[in-house]
């Protein structure tokens, strides 16, 4: 995405995740350059994990060097969330407090990650087992997250 696509109004959510993200890359002395902003407007964008590739293809101007040294940073303050997927592909996507908690769907085959945002029944369901493995265990569950894997529409041949 080209920067001067960014000067078009946004959304009061997009708004709203540029403002967190510049409060935090203040926090850490970092600025929130339009390299930056157009990154995370991408992520926002995308939906779900995305590829160095994928946000190439996807319309980024920026070098390989500089997404990496930008999502690197983008990480360290907490804007951006990396996601390692079976095929050990890293994958970048906005941190849940911006985008929302959820989980994923990861092709065992072609290693594609798409979100899965869970009913309430289900999300209640897993904080209770969360609570229970607390319990037995004595282990402290801060969080969770759910990785379903298996086969995407493209790679699965009784689907196509």
């Amino acid at each position: 995405m080209a920067a001067s696509e960014l000067d078009l109004e946004e959304p009061a959510e997009v708004d709203h995740i540029h403002d967190v993200a510049a409060a935090r890359l203040r926090g850490t002395r970092q600025r929130y350059t339009s390299g930056r902003r157009a990154l995370v407007r991408q992520l926002h964008d995308l939906h779900g994990p995305a590829t160095i590739s994928e946000l190439q293809d996807g319309g980024s101007d920026s070098s390989t060097s500089s997404l990496y040294r930008n999502l690197a940073i983008l990480e360290q303050c907490g804007v951006v969330h990396r996601v390692v997927a079976v095929d050990d592909t890293t994958r970048y996507e906005l941190s849940e407090e911006l985008s929302g908690h959820h989980h994923h769907l990861v092709c065992r085959n072609c290693g594609r990650v798409a979100d899965l945002t869970l009913s309430d029944d289900v999300e209640l369901a897993l904080a209770r087992a969360a609570d229970q493995a607390s319990r037995t265990s004595g282990f402290r569950v801060a969080a969770h997250n759910l990785e379903m894997v298996g086969t995407c529409e493209d790679c699965d041949p009784e689907t196509a």
